[in-house]
């Protein structure tokens, strides 16, 4: 019955036509009547405008999505992507992870890490032309002329030191867009939950359903009393964005058009049918191993160490995070054959092209990019071990010095990127943060443990087995004891120092992890040209390859839009459950009751005292919600049992599902109701829709946010973070 309530649910809602698409802003003229079919006001001209409200309240964090939501520069997120900042100000005698944490005024507001930045994007312009000209046909002339274009509009771009600008490749290199972002560059932490709500069920219920996380934390930005943006200074000020959300305390009901904007960091789902083998053969399994055994070791030197813990919280978060979503992904493409799905797709393709007369050259080029993703894939092999058997943060720090003290050598304009002029802030940073995300005996297990890995197994490379050779009489384990024993990286100062050194001075030093980067550098060298070499060839095929899917999707009626890359995107669906599997049909929402079910005391489910005594003191003020679903007197619900879909929710939604098409990087992206308020965050996908990076089924596909009425209750009931509640435009239905 309830397979047969789906179906016509989704007739009746229009989930029919699949949600799916991660639209560029200026794309939302061209779907404003799917918009409007979901119920979604706001006009699509506005969604388009990046100056407009809401999209220029909507920012970046580098790897996670957040929102301006008052005048006053305050920032809200998910908790998990302002873990390094909590962690940043964590001590064992303050442990903000596990306690949470609530500034009452400004003044007492801490910083989040000199590493930390908002990137608002003020503006987004199509170069496809002004990359592609004349471009040489040789592979590494051509690879090298389209780093040099790009280069040049960054540099015109970023003629001000408060903008950061970056070139992006669009459908795998067919469009090209320069991206200007404003950089805040003093971040500081407001408010978190302890981990405990902020990640409650941690990895057992991480892209499950359903869900009680309270997956948010507010930030501030701040800037210079000139409103500029400065660094980190006691005298700076809050940062007065252009505009900010407003927060609809009433949030949405099932049913609901929703639309969600944020910077989704990759998909794959233009590639072809061979990759999508590779990886679910021979990449994601690889991975996943080296993963498990990763966090295995970090949480057993953890549980008897809390420095050690603390320390690396953030790491083994994200590992966490990686593992689960490997995970999800292998057992999807186990459930459904998506690899066979993709190949009927790909030959409906191919028989599409065949018919075209004129195709003839490209499906030669279509051989051709087969050959070279043959070559890529196996050079991913053999390099693979290689790789990690570098992994120490020493040497990773001892190699990126070396790098820059030899593109110093070089023009500006000539060095990679990574090691320019406009670089030099953040790569300092990077080398100051190590020491809140380092420790010696960790760093050297998981080390050991990758060049076991390396030596076990037979893409040897012969400069690494020089290094490794231990000499007489001292072991493998000793000479890897006696270089961290030896090494200066350890201190701050000192690799800071090494920023300004000649390559003169690396080649004749004694640090045994600066030997080791001189000594590897030509080696890597000659990979990365290989690597160069082969993405010219590839610059050639790919765009050839994506004009002609364009060409055929949009014959098919099929929505065409760039694969994730980490750019502003627009999302639009409703909200709505989803059949899990026979017999299991997950309601959108969840509530308050279901922490106190799942609560047992012991981590991940072991919500604070003082959340579980608001429960059960029924103290749900002002935030309880009577009604969330359909009324079961409607004609939908005289045809089938709505039993199951209760007329009365009485409690406090926690999170809700919506159908909205999102990745890693919409993490902490605000959810908007269909005129333009904030509803929620998003924060985490379905586990049967992990696969959706590459394959979208709009039966299964599902976000999980956090609702926004579980944040205000939890400001005002349980944490009373008055100070902040004041700061928010609280609008109501």
């Amino acid at each position: 019955m309830r397979n047969a309530l789906a179906a016509a649910l989704a007739l009746t809602s229009g989930l029919a036509i699949a949600d799916e698409g991660q639209w560029q802003p200026y794309q939302m003229p061209s779907i404003a009547d799917k918009l409007s079919e979901r119920g979604i006001a706001i006009p699509a001209e506005q969604l388009a405008d990046l100056g407009k409200y809401p999209m220029n309240a909507v920012v970046g964090l580098g790897y996670c999505t957040a929102s301006f939501v008052s005048p006053q520069g305050l920032v809200v997120t998910n908790h998990h992507c302002a873990y390094r900042g909590i962690q940043y100000n964590s001590t064992k005698e303050h442990n903000y992870l596990a306690d949470g944490f609530l500034a009452k005024e400004q003044r007492l507001e801490p910083s989040a890490g000199p590493n930390e930045r908002l990137y608002v994007t003020e503006a987004v312009t199509d170069v496809t032309d002004k990359i592609t000209a004349n471009l040489p046909t040789e592979p590494l002339a051509r690879y090298e002329a389209i780093q040099a274009n790009s280069k040049a509009l960054v540099k015109g771009c970023e003629a001000d030191d408060n903008y950061r600008c970056s070139v992006r490749s669009f459908h795998n290199g067919l469009e090209y867009y320069l991206i200007k972002q404003l950089i805040i560059r003093d971040v500081r932490l407001v408010y978190a939950p302890p981990e405990s709500v902020g990640g409650y069920g941690g990895d057992i219920d991480n892209y499950e359903y359903p869900r009680h996380s309270g997956d948010f934390t507010f930030l501030r930005a701040y800037v210079g009393k000139d409103g500029k943006p400065a660094a980190y200074a006691e005298d700076n000020v809050p940062y007065q964005p252009k505009s900010f959300l407003k927060v609809n305390a009433d949030g949405v009901k099932a049913g609901d058009g929703v639309f969600v904007a944020g910077y989704p960091g990759s998909t794959s789902r233009y590639r072809l049918t061979s990759e999508l083998r590779f990886a679910s053969d021979w990449l994601y399994p690889t991975q996943a191993a080296r993963y498990q055994a990763r966090i295995d070791t970090i949480e057993g030197m953890g549980a008897s160490d809390k420095d050690i813990a603390i320390k690396y919280a953030g790491t083994l978060a994200g590992m966490a995070n990686r593992m689960k979503k490997l995970n999800g992904l292998l057992d999807g493409f186990h459930a459904t054959d998506i690899a066979a799905i993709k190949q009927v797709e790909e030959n409906a393709f191919r028989d599409w092209l065949a018919k075209d007369k004129d195709a003839q050259p490209l499906t030669a080029q279509l051989s051709e990019l087969e050959q070279l993703l043959t070559e890529q894939q196996h050079k991913y092999q053999q390099s693979y071990y290689f790789d990690n058997a570098q992994s120490s943060a020493l040497l990773g720090a001892a190699k990126q010095l070396y790098r820059l003290a030899k593109e110093n050598q070089k023009p500006d304009a000539e060095r990679e990127a990574g090691y320019q002029e406009r670089d030099m802030k953040m790569f300092a940073a990077r080398l100051k943060r190590l020491d809140s995300s380092f420790d010696i005996s960790v760093d050297k297990t998981l080390w050991q443990m990758d060049i076991d890995a390396y030596l076990a197994q037979d893409n040897r490379v012969a400069v690494m087995d020089q290094l490794l050779t231990p000499e007489q009489g001292i072991s493998l384990g000793d000479k890897l004891e006696g270089m961290y024993a030896l090494t200066e990286l350890t201190d701050q100062e000192k690799r800071l120092n090494w920023m300004q050194a000649k390559p003169e001075a690396f080649e004749s030093s004694s640090d045994p992890f600066i030997r080791m980067a001189v000594t590897l550098y030509d080696t890597n060298m000659a990979q990365e040209k290989a690597d160069k070499e082969l993405a010219g060839k590839l610059s050639i095929a790919r765009p050839a390859y994506m004009k002609a899917i364009i060409a055929y999707n949009k014959a098919m009626g099929k929505p065409v839009y760039p694969d994730a890359n980490g750019t502003l995107r627009i999302s639009y669906g409703m909200v709505d459950g989803y059949q899990s599997r026979d017999a299991l049909y997950k309601q959108p929402f969840t509530k308050l009751e279901g922490i106190v079910a799942k609560h047992t005391g012991v981590e991940p489910y072991n919500a604070p005292q003082k959340l579980l005594d608001a429960i059960k003191q029924g103290r749900l003020g002002e935030h309880k919600v009577q009604h969330l679903y359909q009324d079961p007197r409607s004609w939908l619900c005289r045809l089938f049992s709505c039993l199951d879909n209760p007329a009365e929710f009485n409690s406090v939604p926690v999170n809700f599902l919506s159908s909205v098409d999102t990745t890693g990087g919409n993490s902490g992206s605000p959810v908007f109701n269909g005129k333009g308020e904030l509803v929620g965050l998003n924060f985490d996908s379905t586990y049967e829709a992990i696969t959706k990076d590459w394959y979208f089924n709009p039966t299964i596909t599902r976000a999980v946010h956090v609702d926004i009425r579980y944040i205000l209750w939890m400001m005002d009931e349980v944490d009373h973070a008055d100070n902040l509640l004041k700061e928010l435009e609280l609008v109501r239905n």
